[in-house]
């Protein structure tokens, strides 16, 4: 469960965008145009600060590439109508990435730890939970600092932000003590954990945090961009075709095991993902017509790999495939 839901940046909002440049600027670098520009994005986006990742796969987007071209683009002096045109280019690209390759983020806003606090039973468990795993040696106390340990543990999925992206939760830990010396038993953990919970609720409520899941969202972006560059589908195709030569079997068959194996390369899915992904290679292959065997044409097995990508494109821009990169 995660508080306040589950939000998916992929730049619409950035595209509706209408930034003017201060009045009063009449030449401005490149490095005041990149700072405007990502201080409007960051507010436009739920206020996160974006990813370094980002920032440089927009930058390529507008062939600023590397650490020499983004110095001199930084120290470079444009003309108000330069840094105009720069600017809306930079959000442009942030957005053409973010479409491609879209952020996953959850708003914390407190909700999600107000309904553990409302359900006693609920809280109980949790506390109870949290102790045990907190206390490692079985000896049915722990040390008082650990309650530190407890709320980081609860983390993002029960609403509770990491401390580098809400420093206030290090002032609410010290503000209940839980730096000092001494022991507690599981009630009396719980009785301390309550009200520090609350305060974190209550602090979320003035003031939310988004936070980024490192989930990657494949929407079919990346197989598109293989069926538009010749030369990554005709290597694709070749390493295929090894496996036509190899066996007997049906050609829908061999291309099957080769993008399970090869897939993501392509911009596909892991193939052990998660169940979605058997369901999405399930749905595409049955699309296809299986009756085509190994003899077919090479022409025709080639046609038929640009068939079965562009038909895994379509299923993943209706339906994209959610991957979490830490599992």
């Amino acid at each position: 469960m995660s508080d306040g839901g589950i939000t998916v940046l992929d730049g619409n909002t950035l595209r509706s965008l209408h930034l003017s440049l201060p009045e009063h600027t009449l030449t401005l670098t490149g490095a005041q145009v990149l700072d405007f520009a990502e201080s409007e994005a960051s507010q436009s986006l739920l206020g996160i600060s974006l990813p370094p990742h980002l920032k440089s796969s927009a930058l390529r987007r507008m062939n600023i590439d590397g650490v020499d071209d983004v110095t001199s683009f930084q120290l470079t002096e444009l003309s108000r109508e330069q840094a105009s045109r720069k600017l809306s280019d930079y959000l442009s690209a942030i957005a053409d990435e973010l479409k491609d390759n879209p952020l996953v983020v959850s708003i914390l806003d407190g909700n999600a730890l107000r309904m553990f606090l409302e359900d006693e039973d609920d809280f109980a468990m949790i506390a109870e939970n949290l102790f045990t795993d907190l206390d490692t040696e079985d000896k049915g106390k722990i040390g008082k600092s650990e309650i530190r340990n407890a709320v980081v543990h609860m983390g993002v999925d029960m609403g509770v932000p990491p401390l580098e992206e809400f420093p206030l939760l290090n002032d609410i830990l010290k503000k209940h003590g839980v730096e000092e010396e001494g022991e507690l038993g599981q009630s009396q953990f719980a009785e301390l954990l309550q009200p520090i919970i609350q305060e974190l609720a209550d602090a979320l409520a003035k003031k939310h945090v988004a936070v980024i899941h490192k989930i990657k969202i494949v929407n079919g972006s990346e197989i598109r961009k293989v069926l538009a560059d010749e030369k990554k589908l005709n290597d694709a195709i070749a390493k295929a075709l090894q496996g036509k030569h190899k066996n007997d079997q049906k050609s829908t068959e061999i291309i099957r095991d080769f993008l399970e194996k090869n897939g993501e390369e392509l911009g596909l899915p892991p193939s052990e993902a998660n169940e979605a992904v058997i369901l999405l290679y399930d749905a595409v292959f049955t699309d296809i017509d299986s009756g085509r065997d190994a003899s077919i044409e090479e022409d025709d097995f080639r046609k038929l790999v640009r068939e079965i990508l562009e038909k895994f494109a379509e299923q993943l821009q209706a339906n994209p495939v959610y991957c979490d990169l830490d599992g």
